[in-house]
């Protein structure tokens, strides 16, 4: 079998966080270990995170944000049905509840987001090539289709569809994390439809779910890939006699690397929460820059690369 080529996209996500959060994800860029990143343009270090980009031409899309901290339209950030009672958004699962009880109006979820598309914009200097989900808000029911507007609106051409192959199969993950995956996954199968009637593409395959914080491992992350490709093959199986020698499958691996959040320094309005203050971060860092993670890209073909090199 002749050589399979695979791009993989190793997005650093929550980029803008905190100070300590975009050191991180930098040095990961400048080891080769993150080729891409998602900025929180409500972050609280977004400003510099924008420049960090700059500085070090790291390629950058929009970590669009409806369920952490503050909105960034001004119109919204009093009186509007993205918040609580205390004037943040409603939070990962706050924001799931608001939406099955239909609290929330979507006239405003679209408001915001091409507020924060147009900040994006602001900080850049250009808009983002590619725009996915803070906690996968994106494939959620109804969001799904205002989010896939907004992107066509600005011609943005990619997302993230987080379906992982082989999840089920992965018996380190707690029950009741099991269970929201499992939820986002349901959310991304019907999700598809409605991205792929905007026009709007994605990577072959997403990869993120199962090596995340402390199940970050060099073998973990062999194994979603591996996994990924046994699934591009068995999905677009040609005779070997008729394969391309070029032939290419994409994966996007989602990762959070950071040195931990010190609050009150942080986060996107309210302070930095558990996951960005957690050792879980440094765990991924640690394991993305391990050489043999490296060597292996080199010997399995496998070119980091970012959605502008799609």
């Amino acid at each position: 079998l002749r050589m399979l080529q695979v791009k993989l996209i190793v997005t650093g996500d929550d980029f803008g966080y905190c100070p300590r959060r975009n050191q991180g994800i930098v040095d990961c860029f400048l080891a080769g270990a993150v080729s891409n990143v998602s900025l929180l343009v409500n972050g609280s270090a977004a400003a510099d995170a924008a420049k960090l980009a700059r500085r070090y031409n790291i390629p950058i899309g929009l970590h669009a944000n409806l369920s952490e901290g503050s909105p960034v339209c001004e119109m919204l950030k009093t009186n509007s049905s993205l918040l609580n009672q205390d004037g943040f958004f409603h939070g990962k699962m706050g924001f799931r509840t608001a939406l099955s009880k239909g609290l929330l109006n979507m006239s405003e979820v679209k408001q915001e987001l091409k507020a924060q598309v147009e900040l994006f914009q602001e900080l850049t200097g250009h808009l983002p090539p590619h725009m996915d989900g803070h906690q996968h808000i994106h494939v959620l029911p109804e969001v799904r289709h205002v989010f896939a507007e907004v992107l066509e609106e600005y011609g943005i051409k990619y997302t993230r569809v987080p379906i992982e192959p082989g999840l089920h199969n992965c018996d380190w993950i707690p029950p009741s994390l099991m269970d929201f995956y499992l939820g986002v996954e349901e959310d991304s199968f019907n999700t598809v439809d409605v991205f792929t009637r905007h026009g709007i593409r994605w990577p072959d395959v997403y990869i993120g779910l199962s090596t995340m914080g402390k199940n970050m491992s060099v073998s973990n992350i062999w194994s979603a890939i591996d996994t990924a490709i046994v699934k591009f093959m068995s999905e677009a199986p040609l005779p070997t006699h008729l394969m391309p020698q070029n032939r290419t499958v994409t994966i996007e691996l989602m990762v959070h690397p950071g040195y931990p959040s010190v609050p009150p320094v942080g986060g996107c309005g309210e302070g930095p929460d558990d996951f960005s203050q957690s050792w879980e971060r440094i765990h991924e860092l640690q394991t993305l820059i391990k050489p043999e993670l490296q060597s292996h890209y080199k010997t399995r073909n496998i070119q980091l690369c970012s959605f502008k090199d799609l």
